[in-house]
């Protein structure tokens, strides 16, 4: 009875981690992390949603001093990228924020206590915020938050019940990544900043989720459910393509 000899294998090479780094880019420090692909054949650099970091990719063996030239032909492109996200807190007194795609006017009220509350005062849309003023991005959040528990349980129990799907639940989060999520158990997730976006991208994201119920891909079967559910979905999707990065740009604290 003959055996081959079976040849050794190769130790599989672990990819080293991460690199943290700084990038000035106009004055403004920018954390950078810059990752070593094998697989990669080119240097990528992308803004990260909500513009406050950014990310390279490299492929393996790159010197640094290429990765600092690469850098160098980019700054042009990030000060152009990086110049229409809002670089300080306008979560104050005077300052806006967006309810269901309508730019409301802060008006804090200088009481400890007291709802948090959009009205509508002299034809202007006014949100109105008690508490001390470094509570206010707090206090926002979580109104924020509020709306967009409200309008995604109801959004989501119309969708579900039209395709005759259950819900096993439904969270709320703050992802970068992502605007919603399916479990193949049915459980759903949402970022509650999508609290700021018109109410046909808030439904388009109910519908998005709710026909992953059906389908657990993207093929086609499931954009056409999607268009079901929701007629405006290509509008959404522009939006939300277009926008999106600014939701995320707001820093709640």
């Amino acid at each position: 009875m003959f055996s081959l000899a079976s040849k050794p294998r190769k130790a599989l090479k672990t990819p080293p981690p991460p690199e943290r780094r700084e990038l000035d880019v106009n004055g403004r420090r920018l954390p950078l992390t810059i990752k070593r692909d094998s697989r990669a054949t080119r240097l990528t650099l992308r803004i990260e949603p909500g513009g406050r970091a950014l990310r390279m990719t490299v492929p393996s063996g790159i010197a640094d001093r290429e990765i600092r030239d690469f850098l160098d032909r980019h700054q042009g492109w990030l000060m152009t990228k990086l110049a229409k996200f809002r670089t300080t807190n306008e979560l104050a007194d005077g300052g806006y924020v967006m309810i269901r795609g309508v730019a409301h006017r802060i008006e804090a009220t200088g009481r400890l206590r007291g709802l948090t509350e959009a009205l509508v005062i002299d034809d202007e849309a006014v949100l109105r915020v008690g508490g001390m003023e470094e509570s206010i991005p707090r206090r926002i959040s979580d109104f924020l938050k509020k709306e967009a528990r409200l309008e995604l349980d109801r959004l989501v129990t119309v969708h579900a019940g039209r395709i005759g799907k259950k819900v096993k639940s439904l969270t709320l989060r703050d992802t970068r990544s992502r605007w919603g999520s399916c479990s193949a158990d049915g459980a759903l997730s949402f970022s509650w900043r999508i609290a700021m976006a018109p109410p046909h991208v808030i439904d388009y994201l109910a519908a998005h989720e709710v026909a992953h119920l059906e389908e657990m891909n993207h093929s086609s079967a499931f954009w056409a459910l999607c268009e079901k559910l929701c007629p405006a979905t290509e509008e959404s999707k522009r939006w939300l393509k277009r926008n999106g990065s600014l939701l995320h740009a707001l820093d709640f604290g």
